[in-house]
């Protein structure tokens, strides 16, 4: 099994490198449910460059949440009070006012759906700038992590 996995990260990476893990990463805040994570740690256990990959996925992965914040704000709140109803969504409103910027950062951190609160915090009219700074703040030294831990892995297992 192993063996299959490495086969498969080890053709993601030559075939897509960077631009790959810049495209999974960019999708991942708007719409696919594939965390950016898991080719970021492949990357570097194969060789990317760990400060060059967790660059790339923060970039591509806070880039890919604006695009979500923005399709928030502007098509997403007649249809969460469709789904929500008013009451339910005023509430949201209020908690998400009181701690968008702590919700953004909980959740560029730890594996709650990113996608979900850029999308949220558009719906609520975060403003974008403390949006941006919640996001790379939360973003980059999570995936400087993961993709540390990938290099680490992969001198492990394949040197």
């Amino acid at each position: 099994m192993f063996e299959a996995l490495e086969s498969w990260a080890r053709s993601v990476v030559e075939e897509y490198g960077y631009a790959g893990l810049f495209l999974i990463s960019f999708s991942e805040s708007i719409i696919q449910p594939v965390p950016p994570d898991p080719f970021i740690a492949g990357g570097t256990a194969l060789g990317l460059n760990p400060f060059t990959s967790a660059l790339v996925a923060t970039v591509a992965s806070v880039l890919g949440g604006l695009v979500a914040h923005f399709l928030g704000m502007k098509l997403g709140e007649p249809v969460a009070k469709k789904v929500l109803g008013e009451k339910t969504f005023l509430k949201g409103e209020a908690f998400f006012h009181r701690y968008g910027v702590w919700a953004v950062l909980l959740a560029a951190v730890t594996p709650i759906p990113f996608k979900a609160v850029c999308w949220l915090a558009g719906i609520f009219e975060m403003p974008r700038f403390p949006f941006l700074i919640a996001a790379l703040v939360g973003r980059l030294p999570r995936f400087l992590l993961v993709a540390f831990l990938g290099e680490g892995l992969g001198k492990l297992l394949l040197n």
